[in-house]
């Protein structure tokens, strides 16, 4: 069964990059989102609306994505999910979440969550950088010729 990438779309800054390299290894990818995304014409890019509501789209992707395929998310508890289900999990600036890092990663968000509900500005995330884009297309690249070694 070939290799699905699926991006977690609706604030994803590394959609168009995710298509040059899916289209180098021939593979398709499913853009998930709950709300209408521009999408390069190609057999290989499909678009998927979902309802919109909390976790729509991670609940899709995460029922869709099979042990192999690759998950472009910042959601953690959805990578988590298709961690869960032998699939990998790939934050748009190239961090690769793994079952030895995922628990570590749902702790600081759980607590980084309780310090927001006091009432607490904690900053959010640092700026979306050049080097993050080239991180993440080596994480990606690595991560395809890893599954399709796996499967061979």
């Amino acid at each position: 069964m070939p290799m699905i990438i699926y991006i977690d779309a609706d604030a994803c800054p590394v959609k168009e990059e995710t298509y040059k390299v899916a289209a180098r290894y021939s593979l398709s990818v499913f853009v998930v989102s709950n709300s209408f995304i521009q999408i390069p014409k190609s057999p290989l890019i499909h678009r998927m609306i979902v309802d919109a509501g909390p976790d729509i789209a991670d609940d899709w992707i995460a029922d869709q994505a099979v042990a192999g395929d690759i998950v472009i998310t910042n959601d953690i508890p959805l990578a988590a999910r298709v961690l869960a289900k032998d699939a990998y999990a790939i934050a748009p600036n190239g961090r690769a979440f793994t079952k030895d890092s995922i628990g570590v990663a749902l702790a600081q968000r759980s607590i980084m969550e309780h310090i927001r509900s006091t009432g607490e500005i904690t900053g959010g995330p640092p700026p979306f950088s050049a080097a993050n884009r080239s991180q993440f297309l080596q994480t990606l690249d690595q991560t395809i010729t890893r599954s399709q070694k796996l499967r061979r």
